[in-house]
């Protein structure tokens, strides 16, 4: 059954989806910029991209999502440096989440659906690999969600509210409660201030189902790095942005579960 709703929405791709999926690797391609920039406070917009080895100015058909990667094999044209899976990475990624908010909700919702994964991808990478997620990515975030629920769901718009002072509330709470027990910090503010941005985004209702789906997906991905042979000790750490954000848009697409 499932194979065959899915065979149909595929069969049947509006010029608008497929607009989305064009447009979805360059728009990863941005990301990645944005991912490499922003928490080293370079500059994002006016700048020429550069090989990170030589410092070679690329020109635009360097710089074609994938397809340029794939036809230098992966290195830089000028000094052959291997250029690594970041970019085709998040290439890759931005059209996964235009792919599966097309399938979930077609045309009507996917523009929506692939702006808050995109953003979500963002802050997700970023706090991998800086263990931040900036200002200037979740408030913003958090000021969309509002203004979304203005525009599609006035009736929930103080509910959305609410649920951004007590999403942030909470997550403080928790972090302050954890430092006192632990001695050490578990949860940082910009954990807090996302969580305050899914209120935004899902309202109060969904606040407790994205903290448990998080959670799990924590404690799945330290099981699978156990059985990767990678040892997670007592004061072994992992950054929860990223459960966060794939909670977030998981419920934002299929809905809290009933309770």
């Amino acid at each position: 059954m499932l194979s065959t709703e899915l065979s149909d929405r595929l069969a049947n791709l509006e010029l608008s989806d497929w607009l989305l999926l064009i447009v979805a690797p360059f728009i990863g391609s941005f990301l990645g910029v944005l991912i490499r920039r922003l928490p080293e406070s370079r500059p994002i917009g006016w700048t020429r991209s550069t090989c990170d080895a030589c410092g070679a100015t690329l020109s635009a058909v360097e710089l074609l999502p994938l397809v340029s990667w794939l036809w230098l094999g992966g290195r830089c044209r000028h000094c052959g440096h291997l250029l690594g899976w970041f970019y085709p990475g998040i290439e890759l990624g931005a059209a996964a989440v235009a792919a599966i908010s097309i399938i979930v909700d077609g045309a009507a919702q996917a523009w929506l659906d692939c702006l808050l994964g995109w953003w979500l991808l963002t802050l997700a990478w970023i706090d991998l690999r800086h263990w931040v997620l900036p200002d200037l990515l979740t408030l913003p975030l958090l000021i969309l969600g509002l203004v979304a629920a203005a525009a599609w769901d006035p009736n929930g718009l103080a509910d959305r509210a609410a649920a951004v002072a007590l999403g942030y509330i909470a997550l403080r709470g928790i972090a302050w409660a954890y430092r006192r027990l632990r001695r050490r910090e578990g949860l940082g503010e910009g954990d807090a201030k996302l969580f305050g941005a899914a209120g935004a985004w899902l309202g109060t209702a969904a606040l407790p189902q994205v903290v448990l789906l998080a959670a799990l997906a924590a404690l799945a991905a330290a099981a699978g790095a156990g059985l990767a042979g990678i040892r997670l000790r007592t004061h072994s750490a992992l950054p929860f942005g990223p459960f966060l954000a794939v909670a977030i848009w998981v419920i934002w697409l299929f809905g809290p579960m009933p309770v």
